[in-house]
């Protein structure tokens, strides 16, 4: 009598091939445009209120800068020379967009400076990637959140 089916051998075969296949496919695909912007929104919100807060116990205004390719946040040092760029600290060093070109609207329109006091005016940030727009906005009580644009 003879027995059908297949081998071990067959099985892992097609297992390997199927495999190679479907990593081909996920490494062709490109992300979403719009699951980067948001990324990024979410990351800069939530590393804005990390400046917030480190500019409250420290009591120096830090300083927020962005352009196309990236952002970083700055600070008077301690004697009053130059600039902290926070280069060796993780949650607030130098970082780069992950949808690029980034386009950044602010207002109102200034230099977005994060200082000691609790009450700050709103903000409203605009990103965009040149397809999607979200907004990043700040109440009274220095509380941010990603909003989609329409």
């Amino acid at each position: 009598m003879k027995q059908q089916g297949f081998t071990l051998i067959e099985l892992m075969v097609v297992l390997v091939i199927i495999g190679i296949a479907s990593a081909a496919i996920s490494l062709t695909i490109k992300p979403d445009p719009l699951h980067l912007l948001r990324k990024d929104a979410e990351r800069l919100s939530q590393l804005l209120q990390v400046a917030q807060a480190e500019a409250h116990a420290d009591g120096r205004p830090i300083t927020w800068r962005a352009d196309a390719k990236g952002f970083r946040f700055n600070r008077q040092r301690d004697d009053g020379q130059g600039l902290d760029t926070f280069e060796d600290d993780d949650p607030l060093r130098p970082r780069l967009w992950e949808s690029t070109p980034m386009q950044i609207s602010l207002e109102p329109r200034q230099t977005l400076v994060l200082n000691a006091e609790w009450i700050n005016p709103p903000l409203r940030m605009v990103l965009s990637d040149g397809q999607h727009s979200l907004s990043l906005q700040r109440d009274a009580a220095g509380l941010m959140r990603v909003v989609s644009q329409p």
